[in-house]
């Protein structure tokens, strides 16, 4: 004659692969709102971070104006004194400095279009033109 389970040996034997399985997709689930959410603020941030470093990029620039006269002809001339550039003080820049923060080179013209040169970061796609995080934004505005 086998005796009746107590309450104890009952707990004792555990969960079951079903309840296993429903738990491993309610944390799956979970998980993959919670990635979603953060990725969202990522991209929100690295823009933010591009509107700031196009700013700082802007007033090294000027630092090369006021030391020789005139903006520098390309970005690099803040790393690597140009030939024409007799009072330079720099470097002005770091490479990392001339990235924005999802890698793509920032644009710049010099003579500018709106001002003595124009610095442009075009966000996200790293492309001309786009909206929202790939929206485009310029030292003159």
């Amino acid at each position: 004659m086998r005796a009746q389970p107590t309450y104890r040996t009952r707990l004792a034997r555990g969960f079951t692969l079903l309840e296993m399985l429903a738990v491993i997709v309610l944390i799956g689930i979970i998980g993959a709102i919670v990635v979603t959410q953060v990725g969202k603020n990522v991209d929100k941030g690295k823009y933010g971070a591009g509107k700031a470093q196009l700013t700082t990029l802007g007033q090294k620039i000027e630092n090369y104006a006021l030391d020789n006269g005139t903006p520098p002809a390309a970005l690099d001339d803040l790393m690597v004194k140009p030939a024409d550039a007799a009072s330079w003080q720099g470097p002005y820049a770091k490479p990392s400095d001339l990235k924005d923060p999802w890698g793509h080179p920032f644009g710049y013209r010099y003579p500018g279009e709106h001002g003595s040169f124009d610095l442009v970061f075009y966000g996200q796609d790293g492309k001309a033109g786009g909206e929202g995080y790939s929206a485009d934004v310029g030292n003159w505005q």
